[in-house]
């Protein structure tokens, strides 16, 4: 009987305390919230303990296509995934000079991106891992062609937005006794001080407004949302960002959808010699929150971008469709506008404008 009852106890024991461990995990990774909101009152982008975009996000559940768009989906078999690992070039320290060079990028995947702008070398959205707060939802189709702890130190650590596919808190962690500084919108940094990140090394900003130590970094407007549970939506604000040199200017488009802010910010920073756009995560269910493939052609236009390079694809599985589906549609658009220069690196690839050769490499899979 004693035996029995011991049998019992471990059967249950396990997943519980497999569920406790979990829960550990999301709690830790949820972050926290401003404690204090009245400073952002004044903004007109912020309204009744909110972050507002100039439009509306609307959800059409009857048009959702490609399946459920419910969360059980990134728990079960994964049938938009490409069959083999995607090729990626692998990286580590020694892949990159010892000073930052003077343009020079690394698409690691995803929306993470390490750019190196004129002697300054900055990491965007890292996240090397899955994308939710616990380890076995939201998995990659491959691993990166970086770990975190092969990187060279950045200068700047620069996040879009709280969204687990672009906050890490592994990451985070990681160099929060870095000698780094992290730039974000607002809101933020209260998970960067919830992480342990000490508040002189964290600069947040509104839209419109920038950090400039050598080279200028502005965030501007995106249409978006953010948060990293159901309860705390839109209490941190969303961008796409601006970096300025002397010679050469760059556009992160960060998670967003089409709107008119793009033509705006080309007639105030434009030309750019680099943009970089958010391509997968489109669906008619939810039409305004991501760039489908046609308005990434236009926008990139409307910020009168020299060179278009696709981001935000080839790793999750966000928007119920194939994982290439995206970057063929993108192609097939920029070849018939004929005024796009498209630049399509590996992961991993370091891409110098002008000089790297490229490949569309997911044609020959």
């Amino acid at each position: 009987m004693l035996r029995c009852v011991k049998i019992f106890l471990a059967v249950a024991v396990v997943p519980l305390a497999g569920t406790l461990l979990a829960a550990g995990c999301a709690l830790r990774e949820f972050g926290q919230t401003p404690p204090d909101v009245s400073v952002y009152e004044s903004l007109p982008y912020f309204a009744d303990g909110k972050f507002r975009n100039q439009e509306e996000l609307p959800h059409y559940p009857d048009r959702v296509r490609g399946g459920s768009s419910g969360r059980l989906r990134f728990l079960l078999p994964n049938e938009n995934a490409p069959d083999d690992s995607l090729p990626t070039q692998k990286l580590n320290k020694e892949s990159f000079a010892a000073m930052p060079e003077d343009l020079a990028v690394y698409w690691l995947g995803h929306s993470s991106l390490i750019i190196e702008l004129e002697g300054k070398r900055l990491l965007i959205d890292p996240v090397f891992d899955n994308a939710a707060p616990i380890p076995f939802v939201v998995r990659r189709y491959g691993p990166s062609p970086l770990e975190r702890e092969n990187m060279p130190l950045p200068d700047y650590v620069l996040l879009t937005h709280d969204h687990y596919d672009h906050l890490e808190y592994a990451t985070m962690r990681y160099f929060r006794d870095k000698d780094t500084v992290f730039i974000v919108p607002l809101g933020v940094g209260a998970h960067l001080l919830k992480w342990g990140i000490p508040a002189e090394k964290i600069h947040e900003l509104g839209w419109g407004e920038e950090f400039n130590s050598g080279i200028r970094i502005v965030a501007e407007q995106a249409h978006h949302f953010s948060g990293r549970t159901y309860s705390t939506r839109d209490s941190s604000l969303w961008a796409s960002y601006v970096l300025i040199g002397e010679r050469s200017k760059i556009f992160l488009s960060g998670d967003t959808g089409y709107s008119e802010h793009f033509s705006a910010i080309g007639a105030k920073y434009g030309p750019f010699d680099l943009a970089f756009f958010e391509i997968d995560g489109w669906n008619p269910g939810w039409p305004n929150t991501h760039l489908f493939p046609e308005e990434v052609i236009r926008a990139s236009h409307d910020v009168q971008a020299k060179a278009l390079v696709p981001i935000h694809w080839g790793v999750f599985d966000l928007a119920l469709h194939p994982w290439d589906e995206s970057i063929r549609m993108i192609a097939k658009l920029a070849d018939e506008d004929g005024g796009i220069t498209l630049l399509t690196p590996l992961m991993g690839q370091k891409l110098v404008p002008g000089q790297t050769e490229l490949s569309r490499w997911w044609e020959e899979l």
